[in-house]
């Protein structure tokens, strides 16, 4: 009793010093003076955002929020955290334009660091002849969509997307990032040249292939478990002007597939994007139509004549873009393209575009949800990387689980090649590793607050739950692993990874962020304090 009554007051000391500490560093009076000259970090109580994410399902409370204007600042609080005794129970997390799902970027009764407050800074770098390449320096907290902007000045674009742009570099770079493109340049993480981290100890470094690689490939697609990335060098490509886009429906999936198989591989040269989405109902046509054209709601007659049985189909979505070096114009491929494709007959449709429209096509989509009040509700999304050989099994899973009526949101799926990703970087992969083709698909629902509540959301994420531990156990074969993963126990994390992968995880934990102060949201780790040491407890096999 003595003990626990001492353990208590201990506990309580420690949490009365963390507050005292914090009250100093927040003081506009200057009692905390780095060796560097820093001025006192300036700590609010809290933000509007801090505690929010894109998800809208977890709204976990920080104890501050740091909102930092230079890297030595992230570095400073970093610091102390680290190495103050009385510190021990807090935790920081880094937080970009809050697109996650499951509050991974939240910090609960933590320090949440808005990376948005850094200094937007874009420094292109343009290639001065044979062999030389352009690439572009940006801060980590910038937004693609500024860097996209800024580059298309200079006739130039990075070569790796996501779908939607309002994300910083410095999130997207801590996943992957991946959209129709990955399969010909691989995620946004194989297109880094350079980054600069702030590690768990506060330690700032410049980080490459050759320089600290180690450090650069755990941060890239890391979950932002080694380190804050507060710049990234980043290789970028002439840009092209316009755009066919192209979209060809299909009532079998495995033409479907076969098609967008045939796509990435063969005809790779010729095609510059490859996504794909199910067709659940008239509401997928409608949703999915507002950016490409309105026009093409007209098939809903077609697809979905009135009263026929449900039908399922699916949609590949191509685009092709105009280089002044391309000898054919952008019909004439699409035309040779489409001769070896085995879509529905007459069911094929285009629209040429500007590049920069195309890229930011769901913005179109966002401002439609946003005029009718449906963005900003919570998104149980579900997003799962699976090998070609389970693809057929899981989509059978997926129709077999969820309400083809009630679903609303896109549901995407199209093919990724293993050998355009880095083994070397933190994000994994399905096995087995000699399938070259790998599938992502991302449920992408939204639970419209008028017609689900709050039991209704919850029955949602119990499906996702279903879906992944159905995709994920061996027994069934399909070998899936989420993206943008979420788990909350160890032994998950450990399936996950896979034991080789984890080994190589926790070393590098170790390493850069002994502590486990960081990115507390993903629990993958628990804070630590400075007595105790992390080991890898890999459960025998």
């Amino acid at each position: 009793m003595l003990m626990e009554s001492s353990s208590l007051f201990r506990n309580k000391i420690s949490f009365l010093s963390f507050l005292v500490f914090l009250l100093v560093l927040s003081s506009p009076c200057k009692f905390i003076q780095s060796p560097m000259d820093f001025g006192p970090l300036n700590l609010l109580q809290t933000t509007k955002t801090a505690s929010l994410d894109f998800g809208r399902i977890y709204f976990n409370t920080p104890l501050a929020v740091l909102r930092p204007e230079s890297a030595k600042e992230i570095s400073l609080l970093l610091k102390l955290v680290s190495a103050s005794s009385f510190s021990r129970v807090i935790t920081v997390a880094a937080r970009g334009a809050g697109h996650s799902i499951n509050g991974q970027a939240q910090a609960l009764n933590g320090i949440v660091v808005e990376m948005d407050s850094l200094p937007s800074s874009i420094e292109i770098h343009k290639s001065r002849g044979l062999g030389d390449y352009s690439y572009v320096d940006v801060s980590g907290g910038t937004m693609w969509i500024d860097l996209l902007e800024d580059t298309l000045k200079e006739g130039l674009a990075p070569r790796s997307w996501t779908d939607y742009l309002y994300l910083t570099i410095g999130g997207t770079l801590s996943n992957a990032g991946i959209s129709g493109q990955t399969f010909k340049y691989g995620p946004q993480i194989s297109n880094v040249l350079q980054l600069d981290v702030v590690t768990g100890t506060g330690d700032l470094v410049t980080c490459s292939p050759t320089k600290s690689p180690d450090l650069f490939y755990a941060v890239l697609g890391g979950l932002g478990q080694f380190g804050i990335i507060t710049s990234a060098r980043i290789l970028v490509q002439e840009a092209p002007t316009k755009v066919k886009w192209v979209r060809a429906f299909y009532d079998d999936f495995e033409k479907f597939t076969r098609d967008q198989e045939l796509l990435i591989t063969t005809m790779a040269d010729k095609v510059d994007y490859v996504e794909g989405f199910i067709v659940l109902n008239e509401q997928s046509i409608q949703s999915s139509s507002i950016a490409f054209s309105p026009n093409l709601t007209s098939i809903i007659p077609q697809l979905f004549p009135s009263g026929s049985s449900p039908q399922i189909y699916y949609c590949i979505e191509f685009a092709i873009h105009d280089h002044p070096n391309k000898h054919s114009t952008l019909d004439q491929v699409v035309e040779e393209m489409s001769k070896k494709m085995s879509f529905i007959p007459s069911h094929i449709y285009s629209v040429e575009v500007s590049y920069l429209y195309f890229l930011n096509r769901v913005k179109v989509e966002e401002m439609n949800l946003r005029e009718h009040g449906l963005w900003d509700v919570s998104h149980p999304w579900l997003n799962m990387f699976v090998p070609k050989s389970g693809i057929a099994k899981f989509k059978d899973l997926l129709l077999e689980t969820i309400s083809s009526n009630a679903f609303e949101g896109p549901i995407l799926i199209y093919p990724i090649l293993r050998d355009k990703w880095n083994s070397d970087a933190s994000a994994v992969l399905p096995g087995p590793g000699e399938e070259r083709v790998v599938y992502i698909v991302g449920m992408l629902r939204s639970a419209n607050p008028t017609r689900c509540s709050t039991i209704c959301l919850n029955d949602l994420l119990t499906e996702n739950r279903k879906i992944t531990q159905t995709a994920s156990d061996p027994i069934i074969g399909i070998r899936a692993k989420q993206y943008l993963p979420h788990y909350s126990s160890e032994e998950h994390w450990q399936d996950h990874f896979g034991e080789h992968q984890w080994r190589r995880l926790v070393r590098r934990k170790t390493e850069y962020d002994p502590l486990n102060v960081l990115a507390p949201g993903q629990k993958i780790f628990t804070r630590r304090s400075p007595k105790e040491k992390l080991r890898p407890n890999v459960r025998s096999q």
